[in-house]
């Protein structure tokens, strides 16, 4: 029987200081000591989830294996601690509300007034505890979305406020992650930002036992003596949370700060021995110190948002660090790129990525990149809609169909090299409704992918509407395009290479979903090692 300690992470001063990044790490060092962890995001927004937001919103929309669309920050957890998220890992206000919702339709309410106490908190409650009953969890990390204050985050804040008397002391607790300021004009960090945002959780009645204070100045014992008196925690609960240059340093300052040693303490656990961390020192240390660097070009229509392609940019870190190099990622507006300027752009460019994404918007720039990649031997790589512009650019430049297209941009197109998956044709609603989740794909013997996966069959996490159009296949295959990916019950084309390139492959799902700090994806790798070459 499991422990099954919870945890929860709330913020407070400002958004985005990095609540995910936290959580993950102390995920991590939980999990260094042999504990098994797990950690879910509720968001405090109405949509049922992401999956129709625009990237320029909320970021990328990042997919679990069982064909859940999440939050962003699920790619952190999965990164950090290895392990698969689900669709209970994340948690929207939308999908409380239509969860209350159809039950009041149903009549489980017995003619009861549904209000936000007890039915919706009573909802996120039982969305909490289900991660506990369904998994075998040491510890159960609940981070709350948003900002204490946020009108919309007060359900949430009254849910734990509920759990928590349910639970007892020794069974849960609450890290509360604030910033303090340094104002350069007197030359003072202040505190009291952290203070009111404090205040405000204890107003809501939760008293917190953790304080992580993200800082870019060192905090002297004064400042955390000073927050802990006014915060009402302990001297050695208020952590520095100090700018790194890179996420996956904070998992060793946290345990340099004792974050986990704080948690097990409070939590009446055995403290023991701090876990070494040995892979993952020589991980951050190869992404500090590498030995070399290579120019790749990032070509999307979300690149004014780096957490548009978030887990992208992650998998290049990871690849970068196998590879001993540093990945500088030069990212390229699709919409800028036309014949007279490509050549300037991808002047010095080592390897060119063209990401995923929907709709016509920037389209010709992506399948000109794709174009130039091929036409001057620079290493390809295409993702989702990046393989489809792949696809579309052979079709015109290299098989003759000058109008070839894919029917999400034309329907009237004379040549649908891609085209409406046959089940999606008949679909209208948007939200969830798309080819999500893990599928097989069987490499083909003798490809370039089956030296890279060294595997016959791999699983790897969809996200898309549209294929390839397998009718034209032979044409490809006669032009010196193949076939190495199929899937092997649906017969769909997953990857597109052509051998005699240098490097260029196009696949139609999202490896970089797949990417993790100890398990790099095998095609990053390889595609940072032939931009290096």
């Amino acid at each position: 029987m499991a422990l099954r300690k919870y945890i929860f992470v709330t913020g407070g001063v400002t958004s985005s200081l990095g609540k995910g990044i936290i959580s993950s790490s102390l995920a991590k060092l939980l999990q260094a000591r042999g504990y098994s962890v797990t950690i879910q995001k509720l968001d405090p927004y109405i949509n049922v989830d992401p999956g129709t937001l625009n990237p320029y919103e909320h970021g990328e929309c990042y997919v679990t294996e069982d064909g859940a669309e999440t939050d962003l920050d699920l790619g952190h957890y999965e990164r950090f601690t290895n392990i698969p998220t689900t669709q209970n890992n994340n948690v929207t206000t939308g999908r409380i509300y239509q969860s209350v919702i159809n039950k009041e339709r149903k009549g489980d309410y017995l003619g009861k007034t549904v209000q936000v106490i007890p039915h919706i908190t009573d909802e996120i409650k039982r969305r909490i505890k289900i991660l506990g009953t369904k998994g075998n969890f040491d510890f159960i990390i609940t981070e709350i979305g948003g900002t204490v204050g946020d009108i919309e985050s007060l359900p949430y804040i009254e849910a734990i406020r509920q759990l928590r008397w349910e639970m007892g002391p020794l069974n849960s607790l609450v890290i509360h992650l604030t910033l303090v300021p340094y104002l350069a004009a007197s030359a003072e960090l202040k505190t009291k930002p952290t203070q009111h945002s404090v205040k405000m959780l204890l107003e809501n009645g939760i008293q917190p036992n953790i304080l992580v204070l993200r800082t870019e100045h060192p905090l002297n014992s004064d400042i955390r003596k000073k927050v802990a008196l006014f915060c009402n925690v302990e001297y050695n609960s208020v952590i520095e949370s100090i700018d790194v240059s890179t996420i996956y340093e904070v998992p060793l300052l946290m345990q340099k700060e004792g974050l986990d040693g704080t948690v097990l303490r409070k939590l009446n656990l055995p403290e023991g021995e701090k876990p070494e961390m040995k892979p993952w020192k020589q991980f951050v240390g190869k992404v500090k110190n590498p030995k070399k660097s290579v120019r790749i070009a990032l070509v999307g229509k979300y690149v004014e948002l780096p957490d548009s392609y978030k887990s992208i940019m992650e998998s290049f870190v990871h690849a970068g660090a196998v590879n001993d190099c540093k990945v500088i990622l030069q990212s390229i507006q699709s919409e800028k790129i036309n014949e007279g300027n490509i050549g300037s752009i991808f002047t010095g460019m080592q390897g060119i990525l063209v990401a995923p994404g929907f709709g016509d918007r920037g389209i010709e720039g992506k399948i000109l990149s794709a174009r130039y990649a091929r036409e001057n031997n620079i290493p390809f790589f295409g993702i989702c809609l990046g393989l489809q512009c792949a696809i579309i650019e052979f079709a015109r430049n290299v098989i003759g169909l000058t109008d070839a297209h894919s029917t999400e941009m034309d329907l009237k197109t004379p040549h649908p090299v891609i085209d409406l998956m046959e089940e999606q044709k008949g679909v209208t609603i948007k939200g969830g409704t798309m080819r999500l989740g893990i599928y097989p794909c069987n490499i083909m013997p003798g490809s370039r992918c089956s030296k890279i996966y060294n595997q016959p069959e791999v699983l790897e996490r969809h996200r898309h509407r549209y294929e390839f159009n397998s009718n034209y296949l032979d044409m490809y295959e006669e032009k010196g395009m193949m076939a190495a990916g199929i899937n092997p019950d649906t017969e769909l084309v997953e990857i597109m290479e052509i051998p005699d390139h240098k490097w260029f492959i196009g696949v139609q799902f999202h490896p970089e979903y797949r990417s993790t700090v100890l398990s790099p994806h095998p095609l990053f790798i390889d595609f940072v090692r032939a931009a290096l070459a």
